[in-house]
């Protein structure tokens, strides 16, 4: 795997804990430390216009990112 997806990798996770259906708007919220709820927004924004990119986006992202690891479970809870 190349350099730049191993960081961004060890950063972002998908949240499972917050999420509605497989964690990646809550796992990009808590990577910009944001509320999941304007993630989800943009999604749905974004795929009125762009639904193509916004799915293959979403699925890729989804196959890409690793579930939060359980000694990072409480940090970020807040949201």
């Amino acid at each position: 795997m190349t350099k730049p997806l191993e960081k961004l990798r060890k950063r972002m996770h998908l949240d499972r804990d917050h999420a509605w259906l497989f964690g990646v708007c809550a796992g990009l919220a808590n990577y910009w430390r944001t509320d999941p709820t304007i993630v989800r927004v943009g999604v749905v924004v974004s795929g009125l216009f762009v639904t193509k990119v916004t799915i293959a986006f979403y699925l890729v992202a989804w196959l890409l990112l690793d579930d939060r690891p359980s000694d990072r479970a409480g940090v970020d809870s807040d949201h």
